[in-house]
């Protein structure tokens, strides 16, 4: 199923007004599909979802992750700190104008929050989230690099002297934490791939 399909989908037991359910989508794919998105577009939220299929009978309210993923970067500027922030806003902004119940939206909202800083959560729900967006750090090393390229992209304003300690100090982190992917199911995965590419654009970017 594609995204939109998937999206209406997802809308549909909340309205019946198709025109806000296409309205909604329209300002989703018009976001993911900015002119400096390179990495954090609509290709993005379609590997999140092939990647949740797999853990999907693991996920009691998949309607509620469904609805983060495709908020979690609706804004998304490479020279802003508040991005997620922004977006859970915005996720607040909208799930409210299709009459989703104030709890679901705020277990959305903290969904989104949590992909800022990427910390292990209480909900186990919500490390599926964090680790599916971070699967592209385990796949095989050529689309790796292909992903570094495009996030050097999205980053374009900023000179190597500025990008490169910025970039390491994230990669860095990422080696520092206990685990990068927080399920059994992706740290199995994906843990041993992602350190090492990690490891090998660390060496690139000296």
């Amino acid at each position: 199923m594609n995204l939109k399909n998937q999206f209406e989908a997802l809308c549909s037991p909340f309205t019946e007004d198709k025109q806000l359910i296409n309205s909604l989508w329209k300002e989703i794919e018009t976001q993911y599909s900015e002119k400096g998105r390179h990495y954090h577009n609509l290709l993005h939220l379609d590997n999140i979802f092939n990647e949740l299929e797999d853990v999907k009978g693991n996920i009691s309210d998949f309607t509620a992750i469904s609805f983060s993923v495709f908020y979690h970067d609706i804004i998304y500027d490479a020279s802003s700190k508040s991005n997620e922030e922004k977006s859970a806003a915005k996720a607040e902004k909208r799930l409210a104008e299709l009459h989703i119940d104030k709890h679901k939206i705020s277990i959305i909202s903290a969904q989104i929050l949590a992909t800022k800083s990427h910390q292990q959560s209480d909900s186990e729900e919500t490390n599926y989230l964090l680790d599916a967006d971070l699967s592209i750090l385990g796949k095989d090393f050529k689309s790796y690099l292909e992903y570094t390229l495009n996030i050097r992209k999205e980053y374009s304003i900023y000179p190597d002297f500025l990008y490169k300690p910025g970039r390491k100090k994230v990669l860095k982190h990422f080696l520092e934490l206990e685990s990068i992917f927080k399920t059994e199911y992706f740290r199995e995965k994906y843990e041993n791939q992602a350190k090492e590419n990690i490891t090998a654009e660390l060496q690139l970017l000296k």
